[in-house]
């Protein structure tokens, strides 16, 4: 969903409003990756393509060179791709001095097409495999995310060690504190809306310093666009003001983690496919199979919504984070919690993600594993009410939720839906990323270690 059209940027160049020209990718990590035109050669030439090194997509967090993966590596000289800009995505960025933002498709050169294992390009494939079925993915994310006083540097130079949130007190819905709070989350409500992204609201969410944003659902490639957008914008509107935005899915140990929320359905010819009247709960027997798919292949495509070691920890019973892989009514204990049941709007809400996900994978991920289910017409499993962190269901390992890094490789690179949806090169580079995430902690010696064993051990 464009905020302005190409039309419309040549205008503001034109005027002297616009100067730059930020020509981005989505990351393995959701990050905005690319280059900043000076916006006349954006409008002369550079909208038609621009060229990236094709390490960008086999990089870890910290732009690594990993070993690997056969996209990309030393042996095959890191050459480049095309960066094909998306016009669908242009806008505006309010929140920096003469800027404009659009998104690019990631090309491979010699095939002329989208490079499988982009990002953009996997949620793509999930879009089109829904329309081949007659329907149209709508979907939501929440991006929770907690606020820290000082900026990223001043953080990073005391090695993390005095970190201080925003608030002193829990601060879920708190007007009071949240008000304290307007010099970054109100120019971000917006300065994205500005942009073109439907932001609803914000609020306090359920720790100190923590904080949530929701945008308006929408098309899933728009709604993982405008997820990506507002996290970086989150960022930087935050450094401005003297802040630092986490997020990361578990900063510390006796406080809550931060999740992001995927609110999901699928329409049909302008109405929503999960929308029964005479069903129970309003759930049509399309929503039961797509339930009952996200469900049955969640552990498959679990990476997707926790990528990293520190993904893990936020599962923590009594939390509001899932430890299972159950359903049910309007229940916040729940892995998919279903909402509006009755109602017209009724959808299903995926409680596993963290807020460090990458949009476009998870939703891609959501998609492949629900559209899955309704394929081969799965049966949904009786909802469980009352506390899902209790222990006293039966089969509850098999509801448990991967709980490891480790667990959630093993599952990816053995998932048979996984390698049908996403094909067997796509799985197999994430899974190369994964094992190095988890390689690169295997061999850290950390604080814990430390402290318990210095003397003692």
């Amino acid at each position: 969903m464009a905020a302005i059209e190409f039309e419309d940027l040549k205008a503001r160049v034109s005027s002297g409003e616009i100067d730059t020209v930020l020509a981005c990718l989505v990351d393995m990590q959701g990050r905005l990756l690319g280059k900043r035109f000076h916006a006349q050669h954006f409008i002369d030439s550079g909208y038609k393509e621009t060229h990236c090194c094709n390490y960008l997509l086999a990089t870890d967090i910290e732009m690594n060179t990993v070993e690997g993966f056969k996209a990309s590596s030393w042996s095959q000289g890191y050459g480049d791709y095309v960066m094909k800009p998306d016009l669908s995505t242009l806008r505006p960025l309010p929140w920096l001095e003469g800027t404009a933002l659009v998104l690019c498709d990631v090309i491979d050169h010699n095939t002329h097409t989208d490079v499988d294992h982009s990002p953009r390009a996997l949620l793509k494939k999930q879009v089109e495999r829904a329309r081949r079925l007659g329907f149209d993915p709508m979907m939501a994310t929440e991006l929770e995310f907690f606020l820290f006083k000082g900026r990223y540097e001043e953080i990073r130079q005391e090695g993390y060690r005095s970190l201080t949130p925003v608030s002193d007190y829990i601060e879920d819905y708190h007007i009071l504190q949240t008000t304290k709070e307007e010099v970054v989350m109100r120019p971000l409500r917006n300065h994205l809306y500005a942009a073109g992204i439907p932001v609803e609201c914000s609020k306090g969410e359920a720790a100190a310093g923590q904080e949530e944003l929701n945008i308006r659902y929408a098309p899933a490639l728009d709604c993982a666009d405008f997820h990506a957008i507002a996290k970086h914008a989150t960022k930087e509107i935050a450094w401005h003001a003297g802040y630092a935005a986490s997020f990361l899915a578990k900063w510390r140990a006796d406080e809550v983690g931060s999740a992001s929320h995927i609110h999901q359905s699928l329409w049909r010819d302008g109405a929503n496919a999960f929308w029964d009247a005479d069903a129970d709960y309003g759930m049509s027997q399309t929503m039961q199979h797509y339930l009952a798919g996200l469900i049955q292949y969640a552990p498959q495509f679990f990476y997707f919504l926790a990528p990293y070691i520190n993904s893990y920890k936020r599962f923590v019973r009594n939390s509001f984070a899932p430890t299972t892989l159950t359903w049910s009514l309007d229940n916040r204990t729940a892995g998919f919690r279903i909402c509006d049941a009755n109602g017209a709007n009724v959808r299903i809400e995926c409680r596993l993600g963290g807020s460090d996900l990458n949009p476009h994978l998870a939703l891609a991920a959501q998609l492949a594993a629900g559209l899955a289910g309704i394929e081969e017409k799965l049966e949904l499993p009786a909802a469980i009410d009352g506390n899902h962190y209790a222990d006293k269901r039966p089969a509850l390992d098999k509801e448990c939720a991967p709980n490891t890094l480790t667990e959630a490789i093993v599952n990816l690179r053995e998932g048979r839906a996984a390698r049908q949806a996403f094909g067997d090169a796509v799985i197999d580079h994430y899974v190369n990323a994964a094992m190095w995430e988890q390689e690169k902690y295997d061999s850290a010696v950390t604080d814990f270690e430390l402290r318990l064993g210095f003397e003692q051990a």
